[in-house]
């Protein structure tokens, strides 16, 4: 059904043609533009309206120290998890797991067979696709899962804020295996754990691996 909102096609466009991008040129972002894109994010819902996010941005020196530690501890199989990865993916969820790394990797003109390829694509995570900023989402150590999920939503209000001002993100899991590193190149205080990172700025227009783009299944049942 059609709608006549202009704020329903915009949001429309918005949401249909955000994807994480893994691939970004140099220029920062202005703070206005980010003061702005944060100011955002925090209109997201929580749970009583506790706010239970707690980001630090890492741009300039503080985000190249980065660049040199997380891949060297990483290397080193110096992981440090605040919240366990035990998720096991089966069926459907294995499926659109492996759906989404071959669209990647051939995006990106990796060969399945080619190990090498894909190891060195992953340990990009920690160099942040040469993004300019970064931004690592916390939570207080006492605050569970309900708290996460309020941290997710503030999450989508970001990528959705970033991509309304024409910038690129990638969401990444792989940051917060490294909480410990982290936590020491920001003089982050140990009670705040953390969740994920998301890199973040203006996207290369160029590079093959951003045209890489996942399926959605229909998931939704409604009753009646």
């Amino acid at each position: 059904m059609s709608n006549s909102n202009p704020n329903c096609a915009a949001f429309s466009l918005l949401v249909r043609e955000r994807r994480s991008q893994r691939a970004f040129l140099p220029q920062p972002v202005a703070a206005p533009v980010l003061a702005e894109v944060f100011d955002l994010a925090g209109r997201a819902p929580s749970n009583c309206n506790t706010q239970p996010w707690v980001v630090h941005v890492a741009s300039g020196a503080s985000l190249e120290r980065l660049r040199e530690v997380l891949p060297e501890r990483f290397a080193r199989g110096e992981l440090s998890l605040d919240y366990p990865y035990e998720g096991k993916y089966a069926g459907v969820y294995r499926e659109r797991q492996f759906a989404a790394a071959h669209a990647l990797y051939a995006a990106a003109g990796i060969a399945r067979e080619d190990r090498a390829g894909r190891d060195a694509q992953f340990m990009r995570n920690f160099c942040f696709f040469d993004a300019p900023h970064v931004a690592f989402l916390f939570m207080p150590e006492d605050f569970g899962l309900r708290e996460a999920a309020d941290v997710g939503m503030y999450a989508q209000n970001l990528l959705l804020a970033l991509a309304a001002h024409g910038l690129g993100a990638c969401p990444q899991t792989s940051l917060g295996f490294l909480a410990d590193a982290v936590r020491e190149c920001l003089d982050i205080e140990a009670d705040l754990k953390l969740l994920f990172g998301i890199s973040f700025g203006y996207p290369d227009p160029d590079a093959p691996v951003n045209a890489c783009v996942t399926a959605r299944d229909d998931v939704v049942s409604f009753h009646g």
